[in-house]
């Protein structure tokens, strides 16, 4: 084997990413250690024993001098102003930074909502949202070594835009390349909570117009909610913890003005992070945790980030993002193989045993990583922007440094840095190594892949999980029901403990932590009502949430399960008007018209939500079953005569068709099953150029229409 086959103990889907990502014009492993290590040893021989990496942009363009490349992974925009110039002027700097390998994260809440004035031809604004679209495409457009760029887009739970904002994903070809949150205020949640009112409201400085709007704070969040179950987006973070629970704090000329896009790193204007993680499992020795080593390790990778800092500062794309980084010189050390260690110590994922240990770890980290940043600036200085007595004040430091001496050093000295650590989702580096990313859990403990034999036939095989495969070549174990009950995966925490777990390492993380829990296909909107609700009270940053299934279907696939071709809805919605107010019916069909699910909520007066909850399941599930949407209608329209609705009828004369709310979703569903059946025959010709196997696009060969995806093919 090659070297770098060593390495990675012949993982060869590992070395192939090594090659394709971080390999630079044919160098030997050795000289890439050479180049990625920048001659330290230190951090070489912790590269050498897979105990650190850094991130990606690092391994690949560290030492790189014929191009023009960036050494962070991600970095935050300054927010656009209300006003065309400074929105093209954001989609410029976006696109700059794309060029040189950077991901980008903005906030649009300060772009006026639709239907402010303009002094122009339109008249009026399209809003906030309209641009989301147009920051989109120049992500997918900017190409970076063979990927496209990364953003998120987030806006504020206060805009007027927010409805607008929760739903445009749920256009599916909408807003493709580009991760969406909501910050959200503890003063919406506690409304959300409360069932209160909430102000959406907006000022134009330039012309001092106000709009705004009250809506129900728990009417959005479900609509949220029900994003989140069946689009997987937009996520939420909780905003007033990212902005008091940091070093900075106590500054009153600071302020997050966005986070990265996988949210684990909220920056200031022109803000970027230059990443590394440390592989918890690899300090695992004989079923312990070696804390001594890993101390040390903390030590050489703070002072190795703050090295490639150095290096790389006149390297970002944009004068905002060199200026930032000399003054505030954030680093974002993390960890990974969080799930890993914990098997190896026998531990299962989430349980209270599992959680202390991770809490010692945490603050074992946090305490270093500061006293290390304390040390570099006792050597080289402080960071530019740097307040010694506010940073003592603030709570970070006051969880995670316990030594008066070392507090009173800060107040003289200082820190080297205003951020030090994250938990970034390192998928890639993760991946290479054969171990488990982040703070998630193991996703499965196989895999099913199918190859195309020379025979043209497909082969549906098992891979292993590699610490499941080490364990069962151990351990002589063929089947994976038989290891021990510690190799929990995804699918068996509960989300309580998936929140507890990231709940006490948030406390030892001064940024953020990129998180998604994996929900089963049958878990509800309520479930992640629920999640998100236990989320904020447990004091997490951020989170969001991603159902098997959903109209935005992942590309892992159980071996447990069997594997299902995707399937493309097309959702329809209508506003009623019934006895007791306001019902939004929410109706998704197939590609053949046949009606899958509903979704039903009562407005902001009168109703039993309960109710409509279960209607709308019990209708999902006969529609799933196979019952027809006339037999459904038919059963809804037997409901009979209500009296609310007879009384509204008489007197404001505004109620939907029907004479109660279950006959008016049946009058609903037909009109919408209706118009889907018009739109079927307006696109026959357009549907009929998708597979029939696993609906990708046909491509048309000397006489054949064959899918490049699946390998189905037909005469032409």
């Amino acid at each position: 084997m090659t070297p770098v086959e060593v390495w990675l103990d012949g993982n060869k889907l590992g070395v192939d990413i090594w090659h394709k990502k971080y390999q630079r014009n044919g160098e030997t492993f050795d000289e890439w250690l050479d180049r990625v290590s920048g001659g330290d040893w230190a951090v070489r021989e912790l590269i050498v024993d897979k105990k650190f990496l850094f991130g990606g942009r690092i391994l690949s363009n560290r030492g790189v001098t014929d191009e023009k490349v960036t050494y962070s992974n991600c970095y935050v925009i300054s927010p656009p102003d209300d006003n065309l110039e400074s929105i093209y002027d954001c989609v410029k700097k976006l696109a700059r930074t794309y060029s040189y390998g950077g991901g980008c994260g903005i906030d649009i809440s300060n772009l006026a909502p639709a239907g402010a004035k303009v002094n122009n031809q339109a008249k009026t604004t399209s809003g906030a949202v309209s641009f989301m679209d147009t920051f989109s495409q120049v992500t997918q457009q900017i190409g970076q070594n063979g990927r496209r760029g990364a953003l998120m887009i987030s806006i504020d739970c206060t805009h007027p835009d927010l409805e607008k904002f929760i739903l445009v994903k749920q256009d599916l070809q909408k807003v493709n390349s580009a991760n969406i949150s909501v910050r959200v205020s503890d003063d919406f949640m506690r409304a959300v909570e409360q069932d209160a009112d909430w102000e959406l409201s907006f000022t134009r400085k330039e012309t001092g117009e106000v709009i705004s709007k009250t809506v129900k704070a728990r009417e959005v969040f479900k609509a949220l909610c029900y994003s989140n179950w069946n689009y997987a987006e937009p996520g939420i973070l909780f905003w007033d913890l990212i902005r008091h629970y940091n070093m900075l704090n106590e500054y009153d000329d600071f302020s997050y003005a966005g986070v990265n896009p996988c949210a684990e790193e909220p920056l200031p204007a022109g803000g970027s992070c230059l990443l590394g993680s440390l592989n918890l499992s690899a300090f695992v020795e004989n079923g312990e945790f070696n804390f001594h080593e890993f101390e040390r390790a903390v030590r050489i990778a703070v002072g190795a980030l703050n090295t490639v800092l150095d290096e790389g500062c006149e390297k970002h794309p944009l004068e905002e993002q060199r200026q930032s980084v000399r003054d505030w010189r954030q680093i974002g050390l993390g960890v990974m193989g969080i799930a890993d260690m914990l098997i190896k110590l026998g531990l299962r994922y989430g349980s209270e045993e599992s959680i202390a240990v991770c809490d010692k770890i945490g603050f074992s980290l946090a305490q270093t990583a500061i006293e290390e940043s304390l040390n570099l600036a006792m050597l080289h200085g402080c960071f530019p922007k740097c307040d010694k007595e506010k940073i003592t004040k603030s709570p970070y430091i006051f969880c995670n440094i316990k030594s008066e001496l070392i507090v009173k050093e800060i107040a003289e000295y200082g820190l080297r840095n205003s951020q030090l650590l994250t938990i970034a989702p390192t998928g890639t580096l993760s991946t290479m190594l054969g171990i488990s990313g982040g703070i998630e859990p193991i996703f499965s403990n196989s895999y099913t892949r199918k190859t195309q034999s020379l025979h043209g036939k497909d082969t549906v095989y098992t891979v292993y999980t590699p610490i499941v495969e080490k364990y069962m070549k151990e351990h002589g174990i063929s089947d994976e029901k038989l290891l021990p009950e510690y190799f929990v995966t995804a699918k068996d925490i509960t989300p309580e403990e998936r929140i507890a777990m990231q709940g006490i390492w948030q406390d030892h993380i001064d940024a953020s932590i990129s998180s998604t829990i994996n929900l089963p296909n049958s878990a509800t909107v309520d479930d992640v009502y629920k999640i998100y609700m236990t989320a904020w009270k447990e004091g997490l940053k951020g989170i969001t949430v991603y159902r098997a299934g959903c109209a935005r279907d992942g590309v892992l696939v159980d071996s447990t399960e069997k594997p299902k071709k995707p399937v493309r809805t097309i959702g329809l919605e209508r506003h009623l008007v019934t006895g007791c107010g306001s019902l939004h019916v929410c109706a998704f069909f197939d590609e053949e018209g046949n009606l899958k699910n509903t979704y039903l909520s009562k407005g902001s007066s009168g109703g039993c939500n309960n109710f409509m909850i279960g209607l709308s399941r019990m209708i999902s599930l006969a529609a799933r079953e196979g019952v027809g949407i006339h037999a459904i209608v038919d059963q809804l329209k037997s409901s009979g005569t209500c009296p609310s609705y007879a009384v509204r009828r008489a007197t404001k004369c505004d109620t939907s068709d029907g004479s109660s709310c279950p006959v008016a979703v049946g009058n609903a569903l037909i009109d919408m099953w209706n118009e889907i059946k018009k739109t079927e025959k307006r696109t026959e010709n357009i549907t009929a150029n998708l597979c029939p196997e696993c609906g990708a696009e046909l491509v048309e060969e000397m006489g054949c229409v064959t899918c490049k995806h699946c390998g189905y093919s037909r005469c032409g």
